[in-house]
């Protein structure tokens, strides 16, 4: 847990006010998936943001690497690794499971290299465990060299001394992984690495290393392959400028080759914006020059107010929002707003106000518009029409209209005779693709459905809606899984396959839904139904989130039963009381960070750290940790739930304004201990685009 703050702590420290690359920000990836020479690390880091994404393999040993950099300089990263003819735990081919982690103590200036401090395979079974210190100094566009120190596996190869005592590591004590190892880290006999980068072309390396890696358990002991020199030789070629591909060789006697592929959060993956283009501010003459315009006789006209309200609802509607009610009065207004299309509230709520000013009668001068989710009212913004007619066309008129508007808490629901006429009940559904994975299983690391979703709600009325949603699935091999659950825990999650052999098709859903706002920074919400694929049940919740801070606080009561495994109305006999408080903190600079203390769904007490980093265009990318009074041993392989989340949205491959995006999880396994009931819809993603911090950090967007 200690260790888990602390990478908390580094995200802050090293986070500056504007994300930006450093120098010697490069994505030339090393056979770890990092960045590196080619099976050694450098001091480098990726570009801010970057995805990097590789493959790599010789001697009969593939990496596959997700990388990410979570800031400027600190980079982490995801291994999976098969190693044929490895003969362990009855496998002639061993999978293994690991993740790295680097921090960049110091950047690099003309007179000065880059150094960075590395864990490797800090989490895992230990297999590719080690420690280094590398310096990198790039001496032009063409040259860069690399000289570091490493320990364990990156010790083993004509080390020159020793910081004490290391236990061995060979093939019979691997552990089991998921143990912090802290007594190894940077202990043991040490050794010399290095190398050099030339750049002769702009799409092409030239690689040259000496290895401090004598692969000792794979050549010595395993005899997977010979190791006759340390040296390390290799060409790269960029065909575009998120993929490259190497060819080397390696250690006098292999080949091999590595792809990476890249992407950046930050840089959209479109050319531009496909977005129509925001209706222009239409401005009111002066008063002094046009003072009918300011009349207020339109309020005794009820045709008036009918036109008013019609004619807005069609433009919003047109512009991929809904108007769901509407409070005139003679010199304001107050739009209750469901946004359909926009990830960033701001840009929303700014084209909403040109519609107004556009539309709405000359003598309404406040605008407030108040964004509706799940019939809740989040904090309303409130400016004049004078501003935003004045700002529309100012250099910096996001930021004045920032300082001019004043968002505040708005608990408070439309009147009832404000709603849209027929707004409710409202009917919405879809039929989308889905796709469910198995990875890691030593059988066969990769399993998958593919298959069809169909989905819908009815809101019958402000806060109170039923969902629904079956599956069935079209092609894949998840129900060839034969692997039995071992836990010695309640199986709440470990029986998996058996929902895969037996639920197709499935009733994946079957809920109601109240959402309340009791008070002014106070949400609610009780859902009951058929929850999620395993479980059904009663699920209640309670969220303080204050408009102007950037903690929440929340509370989480469920009791729910096992559902049976065909997927339908039937139950099983495993029930169990789970519950949470949790809190939420924004930090400056996109970052995010949850706490969740309390029980699971085994019956197990402990917490969840929850850390990410989330994008104004929609992208996030976490990482999680449970900890619980389950045992290591208890626990089983893995020894505690871990893993990594990312959410991304569409509209940054399309160029297209769109609120839809798919989560995706992936867990180095699925066991019983630490395990959470899955509940539609959880009160703080739906509050938190409408706080003031969060508003703060996207204004940018308004008159986008």
């Amino acid at each position: 847990m200690r260790c888990a703050a602390g990478v908390a702590l580094a995200v802050a420290a090293v986070s500056p006010a504007v994300a930006q690359n450093v120098p010697g920000a490069r994505t030339e990836l090393s056979f770890y998936g990092l960045p590196g020479l080619i099976d050694m690390p450098t001091a480098d880091m990726m570009p801010d943001a970057e995805i990097a994404m590789t493959i790599s393999t010789f001697a009969g040993m593939t990496r596959g690497t997700l990388a990410f950099q979570i800031a400027p300089r600190l980079v982490g990263s995801f291994r999976y690794s098969s190693l044929d003819d490895w003969n362990a735990g009855g496998f002639s081919t061993y999978y293994d499971r690991s993740f790295d982690l680097r921090f960049q103590a110091i950047t690099e200036t003309a007179t000065r290299p880059s150094v960075t401090i590395g864990l490797q395979d800090f989490i895992g079974t230990g297999i590719y465990s080690g420690e280094f210190i590398a310096a990198t100094k790039t001496f032009s566009e063409k040259y860069s060299a690399t000289g570091g120190i490493g320990w364990g596996r990156l010790g083993s190869n004509n080390s020159f001394g020793s910081t004490g005592t290391r236990p061995e590591m060979n093939s019979e004590t691997i552990g089991t992984g998921g143990q912090f190892n802290t007594d190894t880290w940077f202990r043991g006999d040490m050794a010399l690495f290095g190398g050099i980068a030339y750049r002769p072309a702009p799409k092409w390396t030239l690689k040259a290393e000496y290895s401090s890696d004598a692969y000792t358990l794979e050549s010595d002991q395993r005899g997977i392959f010979d190791v006759d020199m340390p040296f390390n030789f290799g060409v790269e070629y960029e065909p575009g400028a998120d993929f490259r591909v190497g060819a080397y060789a390696l250690y006098g006697t292999e080949v091999g080759v590595n792809l990476q592929l890249s992407l950046n959060p930050s840089r959209p993956s479109s050319l531009g914006s496909l977005d129509r283009a925001p209706a222009p501010v239409l401005q009111r003459p002066s008063r002094a020059s046009a003072p009918e315009f300011y009349s207020t006789g339109w309020t005794d006209s009820d045709t008036i107010k009918t036109n008013v309200r019609e004619q807005l609802t069609a433009a919003l509607r047109a512009d991929g929002m809904d108007l769901e009610a509407l409070e005139l009065e003679p010199y304001s207004v107050t739009l209750y707003l469901r946004n359909l299309s926009y990830q960033v509230t701001p840009q929303a709520i700014g084209r909403a106000a040109r519609l107004m000013s556009r539309i709405l009668p000359s003598s309404i001068e406040t605008f407030t518009i108040v964004q509706m989710a799940e019939g809740l009212t989040l904090p309303s913004v409130t400016m004049t029409r004078t501003d935003i007619e004045t700002y529309e066309t100012q250099p910096d008129g996001a930021e004045q209209m920032l300082r001019a508007a004043s968002i505040d808490p708005h608990s408070v629901r439309p009147k009832p005779d404000a709603y849209a006429p027929g707004l409710f009940p409202r009917y919405t559904w879809a039929i989308n693709p889905y796709v469910r994975t198995s990875l890691f299983d030593p059988d066969n690391p990769l399993r998958a459905d593919f298959g069809l979703s169909l989905g819908g709600n009815i809101e019958v009325a402000p806060g109170l809606l039923f969902g629904a949603s079956v599956q069935k699935k079209l092609a894949g091999n998840l129900d060839e899984s034969t692997r039995d659950s071992d836990s010695t825990l309640p199986h709440v999650r470990s029986d998996f396959p058996l929902y895969d052999k037996n639920g197709d098709p499935s009733m994946a859903q079957l809920y109601g839904s109240y959402f309340f706002q009791p008070a002014d920074d106070v949400y609610g919400a009780v859902t009951v139904g058929y929850l999620e694929r395993m479980y059904a049940g009663v699920s209640s919740e309670m969220l303080w989130a204050p408009v102007n801070s950037r903690l929440a606080l929340g509370a989480q009561l469920n009791y729910t039963q096992q559902r049976d495994y065909d997927g339908g109305f039937g139950l099983l006999d495993y029930q169990v009381m789970t519950g949470f408080g949790s809190a939420y903190w924004q930090f400056d600079d996109q970052y995010f960070a949850q706490v969740d203390v309390g029980r699971y769904l085994a019956g197990d007490i402990g917490t969840t750290l929850s850390l990410a980093r989330v994008f104004n265009n929609g992208w996030r990318i976490g990482a999680f940790a449970t900890f619980t009074d389950v045992s290591a041993e208890e626990y089983g392989e893995g020894s505690f739930d871990k893993g990594i989340t990312m959410t991304i949205p569409l509209n940054w491959f399309l160029g297209k304004s769109s609120r839809v995006s798919e989560t995706f999880g992936f867990r180095p396994l699925t066991r019983d201990g630490g395990a959470k009931l899955e509940v539609p819809q959880r009160l703080y993603p739906l509050v938190e685009p409408g706080n003031r911090p969060r508003q703060d950090d996207q204004w940018g967007s308004f008159w986008r």
